[in-house]
């Protein structure tokens, strides 16, 4: 069965975010004033499935995208093929990120509709701001984020994470372009030569191999919810 990802790819892909997630979080062991936090996110679509979490902690000056604008390679890559790793490398190297980290749930690389991943990410002084993105399956180039809320000082804060369109590859929703296990199609890079810029998603039409009634959504696509555990 074709995966997200190839499995070589895929493997690969994991490998390289463990050894990316363990030098972010190095610098922790110095900082009195890290935190920890959990996260819990819950697919509430009905039948989506989200490929694995980037998820980062960081300042005011760094974000994952800006609406409206065109697509970095890197989100466009994670929006069409559910690979993390070109966009965790590129955080990790920026001083205003505290922390990025690839999550799944344990026997899966994937969440599926109901499904909620729970993980644990770090903070410094300097990252009080969270962010998350994942391509939703089976889509061209639609991925569910949230960019630059505020994490809680105390407590539990909760989010309603919305769908997006990285403006990548356009929409045909036909299966030959669709990695996962819906389609099964190619979970390789296309290229930018979609709309051109970073959009609400439109969901599935149902104008090619997907019906519209079963894999379309309105948003919100996620439950995201945040508490301080130390």
């Amino acid at each position: 069965m074709n995966t997200f990802l190839g499995s070589k790819n895929r493997l690969a892909a994991v490998a390289m975010g463990l050894a990316m997630t363990l030098c972010s979080t190095l610098s922790y062991a110095q900082d009195s004033n890290a935190r920890v936090y959990e996260v819990k996110i819950t697919n509430i679509t009905s039948a989506n499935q989200f490929t694995p979490m980037l998820a980062v902690t960081h300042s005011r000056r760094a974000s994952l995208f800006s609406l409206g604008n065109a697509p970095r390679v890197a989100l466009a890559v994670l929006a069409e093929t559910g690979n993390t790793a070109d966009l965790q490398e590129i955080l990790i190297a920026n001083g205003n990120v505290g922390m990025a980290q690839t999550s799944t749930p344990a026997d899966s690389p994937l969440t599926f509709a109901g499904q909620t991943l729970q993980f644990t990410i770090d903070s410094n002084s300097n990252a009080r701001f969270f962010s998350m993105a994942a391509m939703i399956l089976p889509t061209n180039d639609s991925f569910v984020a949230l960019d630059t809320v505020s994490l809680p000082i105390r407590g539990t804060s909760t989010y309603y994470a919305l769908g997006y369109d990285a403006g990548s590859e356009m929409n045909d929703e036909m299966c030959v372009n669709i990695p996962g296990p819906t389609c099964g199609g190619s979970g390789e890079f296309s290229g930018l030569n979609g709309e051109g810029f970073v959009h609400i998603s439109p969901g599935i039409h149902g104008n090619g191999d997907l019906n519209d009634a079963v894999y379309d959504w309105r948003n919100p696509v996620a439950k995201v919810e945040i508490t301080r555990i130390d």
